[in-house]
């Protein structure tokens, strides 16, 4: 069974920084593409930032270009986000994600999220 926990999440003020981690179980980490998506209160779900299984290539949104690194330890079967110059704006909930797709099909996985908070 696929789990995913995030954890790291809490209250920094502007220009701080926050290093979340997502570790995976129930699944071969190392076979997977892994993305961060965070949502803020009344706003869609956005994504963050997005890891090839091997870690040879990532992608980020333009919101957070610059200030925001993914990466992962495949053989801890975590993932990480070292999030740098915060704003008041990246307030919300984080989430971790990975895909699989079988027989046409794809099924979507999601930790329960850890909140960031920046405020002064």
């Amino acid at each position: 069974q696929v789990a995913l926990v995030e954890s790291g999440g809490g209250l920094v003020q502007p220009g701080g920084s926050l290093i979340l981690s997502c570790s995976g179980s129930g699944f071969t980490f190392s076979k997977y593409d892994m993305r961060w998506y965070r949502q803020a209160t009344g706003k869609e779900r956005e994504l963050v930032a997005y890891i090839e299984k091997s870690a040879n290539h990532t992608h980020y949104g333009d919101s957070v270009k610059g200030r925001f690194t993914i990466s992962r330890d495949n053989a801890k079967n975590t993932m990480y986000l070292q999030m740098n110059s915060l704003k008041p704006e990246d307030t919300a909930t984080y989430y971790c994600n990975t895909w699989r797709i079988s027989g046409g099909r794809t099924s979507e996985f999601w930790g329960q999220g850890t909140q960031v908070i920046v405020s002064s």
